[in-house]
């Protein structure tokens, strides 16, 4: 099952938002990876998530190559061997997981393959948790209207990330959720910053106490001229800026409570 990103899921058209580069696309049961091939990483990642079905299926699948693309053009274990690296899921593991079990299964199994990686530094501390749960937290919101998000997540590939093995390690990476409000289309960003956290001028990667990692919700347009992606609709449906008298300012988070929706 290799249907990809369902750009009619929610009730509004979204399609897959769309880099400026030159992008090979790969389709996963449910998710797409939009892979840049000479930063080897990805530029745009969006997978389906229907909340009403997600289903709890046991742990499993090994991170692997992606055999459809030349494995000059996707960052691979080379780079997170014996440092502070770890493989940073951009779609989670349980975001594809709903409906049937088989399916639920192969679709969780889908988001290791090396495409859908990015590395991050080690260390799950409270930013880093809360990254990883603002999905979760967009998804019980919206499970009052249509239960269905379409998230949007990558690394932002600037030209001054720091050097390390043939590639360059991403210091921020960018989020978007989308769902159904009440009046329409509404959709959120989120940043995650470890600059903090990486030094590579020693070829390692540091890990705690260096910094720390900073979690940020942003505007969809500031998210969109970081990047160089063409987000279409997503920034006219950004809540941030009718929740906010500062609909520019960038609001720090520390706990899932902090964001607007």
């Amino acid at each position: 099952m290799t249907d990809g990103y369902d750009a009619g899921f929610l009730a509004t058209p979204l399609p897959i938002p769309r880099p400026v580069l030159d992008v090979r696309e790969l389709t996963y049961p449910r998710f797409s990876v939009l892979v840049e091939p000479q930063r080897r990483l990805a530029a745009v990642t969006g997978v389906n998530i229907d909340g009403a079905r997600l289903v709890d299926v046991p742990r499993t699948g090994d991170w692997r190559l992606d055999p459809r693309l030349p494995a000059d053009e996707q960052t691979g274990p080379d780079v997170y061997a014996r440092n502070d690296l770890d493989r940073g899921h951009l779609v989670r593991r349980r975001d594809p997981g709903w409906g049937a079990p088989a399916e639920a299964r192969d679709a969780t199994e889908a988001t290791f393959f090396y495409p859908n990686a990015a590395p991050q530094a080690a260390g799950f501390n409270q930013s880093k948790e809360l990254w990883l749960g603002l999905e979760d937290h967009v998804l019980e919101y919206a499970e009052t209207t249509d239960q269905r998000v379409s998230v949007f997540t990558a690394p932002v590939l600037a030209d001054d990330d720091p050097p390390y093995r043939g590639i360059r390690i991403p210091l921020r990476f960018w989020k978007i959720a989308a769902w159904q409000g009440p009046t329409g289309l509404a959709a959120t960003g989120f940043i995650l910053d470890q600059s903090d956290l990486v030094d590579t001028s020693e070829g390692i990667l540091a890990a705690p106490p260096l910094g720390a990692f900073r979690t940020f919700q942003a505007p969809i347009a500031d998210i969109a001229d970081m990047t160089g992606i063409d987000f279409g609709a997503l920034p006219d449906a950004d809540v941030l800026a009718a929740r906010t008298v500062r609909p520019d300012a960038w609001r720090t988070l520390d706990t899932a409570g902090d964001v607007l929706l």
